[in-house]
């Protein structure tokens, strides 16, 4: 992997890190729900009149759209609203490897190695500990609502890997489609359209420039271009080399949510950081391949478990 590419890889890990503060920003003054299905509707308007069908089954692109696009981000924001600190929300999230390993175990028999089950145990202790000081110094819902935001993202990922698409890209921006209805529904059911149109005629507010910026960077930069440019390595070298990339991303999440807005971590919680960093990235190492000659060509080279796109 040439280095300029080692380099975007990077560059990826970074905007996706600091997604978790623009998410942060755009929390602090649109209602949770209502945030989610606004920013999916500025990528889904574009796509539908821009952008060609992925030629994927619907069943899956719908699936993808609801795990990794409704019910991650729902749960990821309410979590945050909640009081789930940035810099934790991107670690959390992690999870998802973990999550989409045993999720394919199940319902695609997908066999499980020992190195896979390792790094699962260790990735779990290390969440378990940041869970038990989460109770110990705050209220410990956040942390859940973030874990099953995980979950629905590695739901997300099943139907990815089901979909096997030829433009990855496209799939995402396609996926975008499925989120707004459905959150729309849920913020005015649980929001309110006072609360909503509040939202939309109060920018005058402390606040809501920030909140705008933050909405822009979701979308442009954290789901547009950091997508685009993952999606672009991935067809380049194998997800073995590219994939562990991401577990940058909890890194410069938890260091930009420490100097930008002062959060802290406790010493548990670091250790419990590093073990989940750890154990995902021992889990998502691939088993070394047989040279193509001794490969047989029915069995497909194995795909990666997902991306984190924040």
């Amino acid at each position: 992997m040439p280095i300029r590419h080692r380099l975007l890889a990077v560059l990826v890990a970074v905007m996706w890190g600091l997604n978790f503060i623009a998410i942060d920003a755009s929390l602090a003054h649109f209602p949770p729900f209502f945030l989610v299905a606004l920013r999916f509707a500025v990528i889904a308007v574009p796509t539908v009149l821009f952008v060609p069908w992925p030629q994927v089954p619907v069943r899956w692109l719908v699936g993808y759209g609801l795990g990794f696009g409704t019910l991650q981000f729902l749960f990821l924001y309410w979590g945050m609203a909640a009081g789930m600190p940035a810099g934790l929300a991107s670690l959390v999230l992690q999870m998802s490897g973990p999550f989409t390993v045993l999720l394919g175990a199940t319902f695609l028999r997908e066999r499980v190695s020992g190195r896979q089950v390792l790094g699962i145990l260790v990735a779990v202790g290390g969440l378990t500990l940041v869970a038990w000081q989460r109770a110990e110094h705050a209220s410990v819902i956040p942390f859940l609502l973030t874990l099953a935001g995980a979950f629905g993202w590695a739901i997300g990922n099943v139907c990815n890997r089901q979909a096997r698409p030829a433009s990855p890209l496209r799939l995402t921006l396609w996926m975008s489609v499925v989120p707004p209805l459905p959150m729309l529904a849920l913020a005015l059911a649980v929001e309110g359209p006072d609360r909503i149109g509040a939202s939309l005629t109060s920018f005058d507010e402390p606040g809501a420039v920030g909140a705008l910026v933050g909405l822009a960077y979701t979308v442009l930069v954290g789901t547009v271009a950091g997508s685009g440019v993952w999606t672009w390595l991935m067809t380049r070298h194998p997800a073995g080399v590219v994939a562990p990339f991401s577990m940058l991303v909890p890194v410069v999440g938890m260091t930009a949510a420490w100097w930008v807005l002062g959060e802290r971590v406790t010493l548990l919680e670091g250790a419990g950081a590093v073990l989940v960093v750890g154990g995902v990235l021992w889990a998502s190492g691939r088993r070394r391949l047989l040279p193509s000659a001794e490969r047989p060509s029915s069995v497909p080279e194995p795909e990666p478990s997902g991306v984190p796109r924040g």
